[in-house]
């Protein structure tokens, strides 16, 4: 989405899996890929070493997010970030109620789903479901990286 297109910055504050708390506002003055996923879904499995594979990548440029929702606890969602090395935090929102933040960009059924906000913290771009490969991600954010 055109720079000039894009609309206010998103506003999403909760607690990560660990119960520390983590405020969107907090990553603004560089890009932000956030990921929504589940422990059991099965294409957020697939998916996660590419992110993974793109947060090692573009390293301290960009900040990566995801947004867990649906797991029934925290622990659900810490065995899949250890299982899978996630190392960038995760808001917990077991009941979704994150997803409000994201309302007419994203379908709250579609998980996995993939977000990058610009420096501003407006949505530039969006996956819904599982991102086909590193590379579609990186060229994403290339657009934002180069604004």
């Amino acid at each position: 989405m055109a720079a000039a297109d894009r609309e206010a910055p998103l506003e999403l504050s909760g607690e990560d899996l660990d119960g520390k708390p983590v405020d969107l506002a907090d990553l603004r003055g560089k890009p932000v890929v956030i990921n929504v996923w589940w422990s059991e879904c099965p294409p957020c499995r697939v998916e996660q070493p590419d992110l993974n594979e793109a947060a090692a990548e573009l390293g301290d440029r960009v900040s990566f997010l995801g947004l867990n929702i649906r797991d029934s606890s925290a622990e659900k969602g810490l065995a899949f970030t250890r299982n899978f090395d996630v190392t960038y935090p995760s808001i917990y929102s077991p009941d979704g109620s994150a997803l409000l933040s994201f309302a007419g960009t994203l379908n709250p059924r579609s998980i996995p789903s993939t977000v990058v906000l610009d420096s501003q913290g407006r949505v530039a771009a969006s996956v819904q479901g599982r991102i086909p490969t590193t590379q579609t991600l990186l060229s994403l954010v290339d657009v934002v990286l180069d604004e």
